[in-house]
């Protein structure tokens, strides 16, 4: 009976050992979350990332039974927040909302950054798409996205564009305007969407590639006039409102918003975090709070969102090559 007993005993030990290792992710991520989840977000309180954030932090502490702070860490066009999530602990606890100037645009117009989106993170899910219009100044006579080409193609040294700063997604999107046109726009970037707004508004600034509910206000009001939206389809908020691609066939240019990890988070956490944000986002009070702020919920396998970073990486990388964008 000793001999038995001891033999059972290393059995028993020998499958412990064999097993637990395999054994340990899923039972972390049955367990998971057991603190707070903290959502950092590269850019400051207010705008369409930060929603995100705080509708979706939102449910999902009332999914986890866990708080979900959200830590805005803006700087350097989103670079400070990306090298931190880079550097951070792959258990679940430190996700961060990833638009596409930070994960798609910025790593390929950087040279030297101190991190990989590609090798160092890996997505969650997409989130939702902002769509931007393009908007004129009050000066500018054209009332189609054709007229403005015309306009542009008899007077090439006269207009200009307004954007957010080198490498924002409206910088981004006039420059593949520009490419698919043969036109030329003087380039006039800002420190953020605000102030290049007002003078747009002014008409100090001929023409915008505008976040849709920035401009909404003004184009209702008939401060500014919207030649077309940057989708592959109308929107609800401007149905009268042709897209650009209607004229220029092929024509796209989104903004973007996922959620990341650090690229050694456990699969099995990825996996019950991306079915926290898709029930979320499926909610009608959710939609409905992120339609308020122009933003249309969109969702995806965490496969299908670290792809799209990569495929827009690829785009961004040639756009900027050949209008010779630098950061600023």
């Amino acid at each position: 009976m000793i001999f038995d007993r001891q033999a059972w005993l290393a059995t028993a030990c020998a499958v412990i050992a064999t097993v637990s290792p395999l054994a340990l992710p899923f039972s972390h991520a049955q367990d998971y979350p057991v603190k707070p989840i903290r959502i950092v977000v590269p850019l400051p309180p207010g705008g369409s990332n930060d929603v995100l954030a705080r509708v979706l932090g939102q449910k999902m502490a009332e999914a986890f039974g866990q708080p979900v702070i959200v830590d805005n860490k803006p700087g350097a066009a989103g670079n400070i927040a990306t090298d931190f999530m880079a550097k951070a602990e792959g258990d679940g606890y430190t996700i961060a909302i990833a638009p596409n100037q930070t994960v798609a645009v910025n790593p390929v117009l950087y040279p030297k950054l101190p991190f990989d989106v590609l090798k160092d993170l890996q997505g969650i899910s997409m989130l939702g798409r902002v769509p931007m219009v393009l908007v004129v100044s009050p000066k500018v006579t054209a009332t189609t996205v054709a007229e403005l080409i015309a306009l542009a193609k008899a007077s090439p040294d006269k207009f200009s564009y307004a954007s957010a700063g080198s490498g924002s997604p409206q910088h981004m999107a006039a420059e593949v305007f520009k490419s698919m046109t043969a036109t030329k726009f003087a380039h006039i970037p800002y420190k953020g969407s605000a102030p290049a707004l007002v003078d747009v508004l002014g008409a100090t600034v001929d023409v915008m590639f505008c976040p849709i509910n920035s401009a909404l206000p003004h184009i209702r009001s008939g401060k500014l006039r919207a030649l077309g939206t940057t989708g592959t389809k109308r929107l609800e908020l401007l149905p009268n409102v042709p897209t650009i691609a209607e004229t220029v066939p092929n024509y796209e240019s989104d903004i973007w918003i996922g959620m990341i990890a650090p690229a050694k988070t456990p699969p099995a956490i990825i996996n019950k975090l991306n079915a926290e944000l898709r029930r979320s986002l499926a909610l009608p009070d959710v939609q409905g709070k992120l339609a308020e702020q122009g933003i249309y919920a969109e969702t995806s396998t965490p496969a299908e969102f670290t792809k799209l970073m990569a495929t827009d990486q690829k785009r961004w990388a040639e756009v900027i090559k050949a209008a010779n964008i630098k950061p600023e």
